[in-house]
């Protein structure tokens, strides 16, 4: 069995394959002040409530956004898991080409859902891999399956966080569309400037994307937190895919450790 970590800036997402049958996944809170033996202690508890032992597994993989946890979390994988980790980082090789001016500033996380995205849907059309995470991102592959641009926009619960810390009544809301956009009172009408608002900027960037690119036929993969949400109110994303970062972490995984097998 391996381990597949995604660090994000709001949750840790953690995946444990079998070959290749996803075990179980599930995410914590990203705690910048939790030690490694406090996460140690929390991932062998959520996996003992699966009923996965730790001795099975055999490796892992780690793709981070938050530079000031890759030691906390290495040291995790070392103590608890006795596992040294590879991460998405330059020298891994990922059979992604990067044409942008500065193939380092990508993030990991944009690597690992392009490499993902290209090895579960591509089919030679151009894709828009949007995910919404604590920034909204969209990541433009060409039809020749090279990450050539893309858009980083803020994210909905850091928008909202902003709307309620910024403002003296305004309460926090769960992220949810209202019945109608016209709405009725203070919390439908924050849903609603929130989710539809954002359904908007997704909608406009994903048209402007296609325009740019001259071409309508363009494949569009939704993923992180509000993917589900933010996709029933447009027509621009042809799939949702929660798991698509954990899924690319497990290819990438694989593609760096056939050759020692």
């Amino acid at each position: 069995m391996i381990i597949c970590i995604d660090i994000g800036n709001t949750n840790i997402k953690y995946a444990v394959y079998d070959g290749e049958e996803l075990k179980v996944s599930f995410r914590v809170s990203t705690d910048f002040k939790r030690t490694s033996d406090e996460y140690g202690e929390q991932i062998i508890g959520m996996l003992d409530i699966k009923g996965i032992s730790v001795a099975n597994i055999t490796g892992g993989i780690v793709s981070s956004v938050v530079p000031s946890l890759d030691y906390t979390i290495d040291k995790m994988c070392e103590i608890y898991l006795g596992i040294e980790p590879l991460h998405i980082a330059p020298g891994l090789k990922s059979g992604l080409n990067i044409r942008c001016d500065n193939a380092r500033e990508v993030g990991a996380d944009r690597i690992v859902n392009c490499v993902s995205a290209i090895v579960e849907y591509g089919d030679g059309t151009p894709m828009i891999v949007v995910d919404f995470g604590t920034a909204t991102t969209f990541n433009i592959i060409s039809e020749n399956n090279e990450f050539i641009g893309g858009v980083i926009a803020p994210g909905i619960k850091g928008s909202l966080d902003s709307l309620v810390n910024g403002t003296a009544k305004l309460p926090r809301v769960e992220i949810e569309a209202p019945k109608s956009i016209i709405a009725k009172n203070t919390v439908t009408n924050m849903q609603a400037g929130i989710v539809f608002g954002f359904a908007g900027l997704v909608e406009y960037i994903v048209k402007r994307i296609k325009k740019e690119l001259k071409t309508p036929n363009v494949k569009t993969i939704a993923t992180g937190g509000f993917s589900n949400i933010i996709s029933k109110e447009i027509e621009c994303i042809d799939v949702v895919d929660k798991l698509l970062t954990l899924k690319g972490l497990k290819y990438l995984y694989d593609l760096n450790t056939e050759e020692k097998v």
